[in-house]
């Protein structure tokens, strides 16, 4: 009982940090291009720079973060991750020439990319296999309530005449990520205990990890996940949206609230029915919704109806892919924290950060310049990247056992004879 009383405190102060580090981010990160190609003045190129920095500078640090988690715990990680992004916001608020540019957004981009996995571990670390998937699916919410309101909050307060507007943005995105260590500091981590057949770990090397075959099935599924729906969001699926469609920039913006705004309805709806199923059919079934949303996306810009019936088939891809998203926020990364053997958690949660990273790297270019120009091939080219979900997750379940497949078997009680009731044991297959 007093585990339990302490993973619930733990997870509330969590919960609480994923909130205000998706505020401080929804803040800026939608201000980061004009900020640096037209308040400062840096042009485009510098602009383009600044992005592929974050994602490089993910890339260089998630492989070390992973051991430093092993090593030293998931709290002291996030905390110094914290104190490096909120050092980095700062200091591109107050920059004024490229190279100040480029070297504050490299330390914003690290101290992002180790937050993902140290937070993912302090989930884990403080749920069971009964309550791990709610606690993903909150954070999922809360992560996408908070970019919203950042993201509308931020637009109100920046003024591309003003230089100190922005300054403030990133000001205030540094007080919420120091805010955030503040309340990490006070949590308390128990250690759950491992979902039933996860091996114990014998050692932290890679090749341990290269060599479980049902990770390794994972991040490949994971990496057409994220290449083909998050690494087009703000690249091919916008290009091919204005280009081929027809779309505003106005119904651009629709589109894109239209998924958070999904997300944000459906997260708890659908959990529970996703709670009961096997997590391969869960994420084999995103893959076919998937597809609908890029067949529905070909018809907005190559079918011959009017520039209304085009927006509103655009704006449902973009809904399509949010009711997708938030049926794979309770089944991936409690999978992945499942897959991990005792006290590899944080390994694991950064290697699949990384591939994440890599995914969102090539997508957009990839995607951007396909959904620009070859607008047919890019439809196709997608849905069948879509079906290939399908396809990866099947194949991935086979590598399951029962009870990483199907956590909700951990629930199931045996009643012995005469009222007493026994502990949760895991069903056979």
């Amino acid at each position: 009982m007093n585990v339990t009383r302490a993973m619930g405190a733990a997870m509330r102060r969590i919960h609480v940090g994923n909130a205000l580090s998706a505020f401080g981010l929804g803040f800026t990160v939608p201000y980061l291009y004009v900020y640096v190609a037209q308040v400062r003045g840096l042009g485009a190129m510098t602009a383009g720079l600044v992005l592929a920095v974050f994602a490089v500078a993910a890339l260089i640090v998630l492989p070390f973060a992973g051991r430093a988690i092993v090593r030293r715990g998931p709290l002291p990680v996030l905390l110094a991750a914290l104190v490096t992004a909120a050092l980095g916001a700062l200091s591109l608020g107050l920059a004024g020439n490229a190279t100040a540019v480029l070297a504050a957004a490299a330390a914003l981009g690290a101290g992002q990319a180790v937050m993902q996995p140290a937070l993912a571990t302090m989930i884990v670390d403080s749920s069971t296999a009964e309550t791990r998937s709610r606690a993903f699916a909150t954070q999922f919410f809360l992560q996408n309530l908070g970019l919203g309101v950042g993201g509308l909050i931020g637009g109100h307060l920046v003024d591309t005449s003003r230089v100190s507007s922005f300054t403030l943005l990133f000001a205030i995105e540094a007080a919420m990520f120091l805010l955030l260590a503040v309340v990490m500091s006070t949590v308390r981590l128990p250690h759950a205990p491992p979902v039933g057949d996860a091996p114990q770990a014998a050692g932290g090397s890679w090749k341990r990890l290269l060599g479980n075959r049902a990770m390794v099935q994972l991040c490949v599924l994971g990496f057409v996940l994220f290449f083909a729906c998050y690494g087009q969001f703000e690249s091919g699926l916008s290009a091919y949206g204005v280009e081929a469609a027809g779309i505003s920039t106005s119904a651009l913006g629709t589109a894109l609230a239209a998924n958070t705004a999904m997300i944000v309805v459906a997260q708890f709806a659908v959990l529970k029915f996703v709670e009961r199923q096997k997590r391969s059919r869960v994420i084999a079934a995103v893959g076919l919704i998937w597809a609908v949303a890029w067949v529905v996306a070909g018809y907005a810009g190559l079918g011959h109806g009017s520039r209304e019936m085009a927006t509103a088939a655009f704006v449902s891809t973009y809904a399509l892919f949010g009711l997708g998203e938030a049926m794979l926020s309770p089944t991936v990364a409690p999978l992945v924290a499942d897959l991990a053997p005792a006290g590899l958690a944080g390994q694991y949660n950064s290697a699949f950060a990384l591939v994440k990273q890599l995914a969102l790297a090539v997508g957009p270019a990839v995607g951007g310049p396909m959904g620009a120009s070859l607008h047919a091939p890019y439809i196709v080219t997608f849905l069948l990247f879509s079906l290939g979900i399908t396809y990866l997750a099947l194949r991935l379940g086979r590598q399951l056992t029962a009870v990483q497949d199907q956590p909700w078997l951990v629930r199931k009680r045996v009643v012995a004879r005469g009222g007493a009731v026994a502990e949760p044991v895991a069903a056979e297959a």
